[in-house]
């Protein structure tokens, strides 16, 4: 039988745990507790971190997407055209 322990947290951690957990439970269309949220998060830090993760983090605008997209295919043109 595991050993039960007691931990205090914020109620800014706590919520934030909540908001995890609502994620999680989205995820494996189940009701999660707050011991899952801390089992998940303790599998992601043993991981590591993916590239993937960061899928969505960043919140590109129209512009900086034609600016990327025209900053690839210049030098792609020019390349290509040499060929």
């Amino acid at each position: 039988m595991n050993e039960i322990k007691s931990i205090k947290v914020s109620k800014e951690t706590y919520s934030k745990l909540s908001e995890i957990a609502g994620d999680l439970q989205v995820k494996l269309r189940r009701p999660v507790s707050i011991e899952e949220v801390i089992e998940e998060l303790i599998k992601l830090r043993e991981k590591g971190r993916k590239i993937s993760d960061l899928a969505g983090s960043w919140k590109l605008t129209e512009t900086e997407s034609m600016e990327i997209k025209t900053s690839i295919n210049e030098p792609w043109q020019k390349w290509n055209s040499e060929q």
